[in-house]
Parts: structure tokens; sequence; C-alpha cells
């Protein structure tokens, strides 16, 4: 029995849901979202309250089940409230600025990076060493964070590089003569 599937999602008020057939459609203060359901997965609305519905025999069922709660409960969470990631760069000379749906990442490269931002996410720069990626849909903001994290990822040696804030990087030691 899928542990996840079997608590309810809580519908905070602000927050509309929409189920049509096979696609549920939230809508919050920070924007809309829209998921198309697995066949095998239905959901009950009651009270401001979301519950999954399934075939507790079918094992694929099951799986589903807890992986629908839980993009619902994200979708909810995300209308409501929205996700942040924050990241660091860490170096000499290591350096970001966010201009419109352009960042712009200096980042020991011979040349500039720019890394145009998607519709749906909000980039912010507070320092030249900070960066936050904010938005509703939390798959869209873990993705963009970690392109950006790709252009130069913690390197183990000096620990130099693009990393979240709550990331530990396992530092080694340098080789001996």
């Amino acid at each position: 029995m899928s542990r996840i599937a079997k608590a309810p999602v809580n519908i905070p008020k602000g927050v509309d849901i929409k189920l049509e057939g096979n696609n549920m459609t939230v809508k919050g203060s920070n924007g809309q979202l829209s998921y198309s359901i697995n066949s095998a997965v239905s959901f009950d609305i009651t009270d401001n309250v979301i519950q999954v519905q399934w075939d507790s025999n079918d094992k694929k069922a099951t799986a589903q089940a807890g992986t629908a709660r839980a993009i619902v409960n994200n979708m909810v969470v995300g209308v409501s409230s929205g996700f942040e990631r924050k990241l660091t760069l860490i170096g000499v000379g290591y350096r970001a600025q966010a201009k419109g749906n352009i960042l712009s990442l200096a980042l020991g490269f011979s040349h500039p990076v720019d890394f145009e931002v998607p519709a749906g996410v909000l980039v912010e720069t507070p320092s030249q060493t900070e960066i936050v990626v904010k938005g509703s849909d939390k798959q869209l903001v873990g993705e963009v964070a970690a392109k950006i994290r790709a252009y130069r990822p913690p390197e183990p040696y000096k620990g130099k590089g693009v990393r979240y804030a709550d990331e530990h990087v396992a530092r080694k030691e340098a080789k001996k003569k």
C-alpha cells in the first residue's frame, strides 16, 4: 500500500481546482497549473480535501497513486505559496546578474554565459554571488536551477563553482609529493 497516496491534500483558501475527465487544473494567486492524470487513478474532492482513489490490488495503480498525489500536492502548494531554489557562486570573479529574462553569468570562462530563463520562472540576484529561482511549478524551478548549476558544478578540490545554498561539497585532499 502506498503511504503517500493515503495522505489527503488540503486545499487552502484562494485555490480553485477543476477536474475534467483525466485533466486537473489548479488556479491560485501564483498562476495556473494543469496535469493529465493516469487512468488507473481517480480523485475525490470534498470539503477542501483531495483524496486519491485506486485499485489496491494493482501494483502499477498503487505506484501511480503515490505519484499523482505528490504531483497534485506540489501543484496546490505551487499556486498558493510557490517554490524557490537558492544557488551560490563560489570562486574568484564568479558573478551573476539578472537582466529581464536573461541571466548573465561570469564563471571563469573566456566569455560570459547568458542563460535564457523560461516562462513561468523568475530569477533574481540579491547579490552578485547569489541566485534565487522562483516559480509555481516545482519541476520547472528545479530544472532551471539544475541547468544553471550545470554550467560550472562545484569541484571537489577548491569547492569552486555554482552550488545549491544547502549543498555540501565533499572536499578532497590535493595530491602529495
